[in-house]
């Protein structure tokens, strides 16, 4: 019995472990808003070495949940998280 309770503790701390990286907060600029279907764009920082190619970074659609987009505007900076391709949480960023 030890054995079946230290692979479920094991198992347990994997899904944990995997949900928290799930949700890492990232940052970018919106660059549109589709109040009536909850859904935003946001333009991420391009990976890597800065300059290495002509793009700032990729745009990329997400859905939003539990999160009010009032206070939001094309162009701001923000800072977000996201558990697939929905954002559960954001916030503007000072400049």
């Amino acid at each position: 019995m030890t054995i079946a309770k230290s692979i479920c503790a094991a198992a347990a701390l994997a899904f944990i472990g995997s949900a928290a990286l799930a949700q890492d907060a990232k940052t970018g600029m919106i660059t549109q808003i589709d109040r009536l279907n909850s859904t935003i764009a946001i333009q991420q920082p391009q990976d890597g070495t800065v300059g290495a190619s002509g793009s700032s970074g990729t745009v990329k659609q997400f859905k939003v949940q539990g999160v009010s987009l009032d206070a939001l505007h094309a162009g701001d900076q923000v800072s977000f998280t996201q558990t697939g391709d929905t954002v559960t949480r954001i916030e503007k960023t000072k400049k």
